[in-house]
């Protein structure tokens, strides 16, 4: 059977943040019914995105894909920016949001940095800070340097059109990718719904209750 699910911990970090969580379905119909009732997007983690999204062939260790999965969430992705509406891509959502706007990704991390240090248990969150840029804006929300928890084995490879990194962690491995001149489109390999401060949440929901009260104007 399959079913449409999301951990709650986003939707308690939402709520966190004085939002309210709308769980939608992957789909490629009514993108634009389904955009005109929400202010803002929330990209959540999962499996690998297939890897001829990005005209790779599979590695060894890439597994899980749902090609459907992959196409509804670029376009719906793709149909948010087009409105500017805020955008928090969360671990394979950062992906998504770099792979929707050509970019590829390395598919096991490990090949790179010569270790699993970014999911060295499987199904373990691991602990670990990173660097942040100083004229980014997760670094205007989080600070210099912040603590994560992640669980990825994939990372990103070329960036996708407008974007710019934005967090290192220790090895050099990207963490965060960011488009500036958009009002708020921010990645992070990380999962910040997993932690204590729901900072880059707080700052999604205040974007979008702008972006709601401009919409009204």
């Amino acid at each position: 059977m399959h079913s449409a699910l999301v951990p709650f911990s986003y939707v308690d970090a939402i709520h966190h943040a004085g939002g309210r969580a709308v769980v939608v379905p992957p789909s490629e119909d009514g993108v634009e019914e389904t955009l005109d009732a929400l202010h803002g997007l929330v990209l959540p983690g999962g499996v690998d995105m297939d890897p001829r999204t990005y005209g790779a062939a599979p590695h060894a260790q890439t597994n899980g894909v749902q090609p459907d999965r992959d196409r509804a969430e670029i376009t719906l992705l793709r149909a948010a920016l087009e409105r500017d509406m805020p955008v928090l891509a969360v671990c394979r959502g950062s992906q998504v949001l770099n792979v929707a706007l050509g970019g590829d990704l390395v598919q096991h991390l490990p090949d790179v940095v010569g270790s699993e240090r970014h999911r060295h248990t499987r199904g373990v969150f691991g602990d670990h800070d990173v660097l942040l840029g100083r004229e980014s804006r997760v670094a205007a929300i989080l600070g210099e340097r912040a603590p994560v928890k992640s669980h990825h084995h994939q990372g990103f490879g070329r960036l996708g059109r407008g974007l710019v990194a934005a967090a290192w962690a220790d090895d050099g491995t990207v963490e965060a990718l960011e488009d500036r001149e958009r009002r708020f489109a921010v990645g992070v390999l990380w999962h910040p719904e997993e932690g204590e401060d729901y900072a880059l949440f707080d700052a999604l929901v205040r974007e979008a209750r702008d972006y709601r009260e401009e919409r009204a104007a």
